[in-house]
C-alpha cells in the first residue's frame, strides 16, 4: 500500500508561485507514473500533470503547460510541482496520485491507484 503525503500548498497573488511536494511512502513506491490532480469547489477533479518514474517522460493539461512542470526525486520517493505565473483559477484543492499501470485515459481520475489527502492552493487577485 503507498500513502502519499501532499505538502506546500498556501496562499499566493496572482502571478505568483508554489511549489508542492509529494512523498510516496509504504513498500514499493516506485510505481509506473504519479501525477496531480485538482479539484476547485463546485468543479469535478482535473487532471494537471503526470510524471514516470522512469526515464521522466511528462504530461501536462492544456491548462497549465508552460506555467508548472513536475518532476521527482527518486531517491527521495518525492514528486514536485512547481507552478509559476499562478492565477486566480488555478485555486483548488491539489491531489497527489501514483498508479502502477501505463494507461492512455491518465486525464481519468480513474485509471490512478493512490491518492494523498490533498493540500490547498488559492491565489488570491
Amino acid at each position: 500500500q503507498v500513502q502519499l503525503v501532499e505538502s506546500g500548498g498556501g496562499l499566493v497573488q496572482s502571478g505568483g508561485s508554489l511549489r508542492l511536494s509529494c512523498a510516496a511512502s509504504g513498500g514499493t513506491v516506485i510505481t509506473y507514473a504519479m501525477g496531480w490532480f485538482r479539484q476547485a469547489p463546485g468543479k469535478e477533479r482535473e487532471f494537471v500533470a503526470r510524471i514516470r518514474w522512469s526515464g521522466g517522460a511528462t504530461d501536462y493539461a492544456d491548462s497549465v503547460k508552460g506555467r508548472f512542470t513536475i518532476s521527482r526525486d527518486n531517491a527521495k520517493n518525492t514528486v514536485y510541482l512547481q507552478m509559476n505565473s499562478l492565477k486566480p483559477e488555478d485555486t483548488a484543492v491539489y491531489y497527489c496520485t501514483s498508479t502502477w499501470y501505463p494507461s492512455s485515459s491518465y486525464h481519468d481520475e480513474t485509471s490512478w491507484d493512490y491518492w494523498g489527502q490533498g493540500t490547498q492552493v488559492t491565489v488570491s487577485a
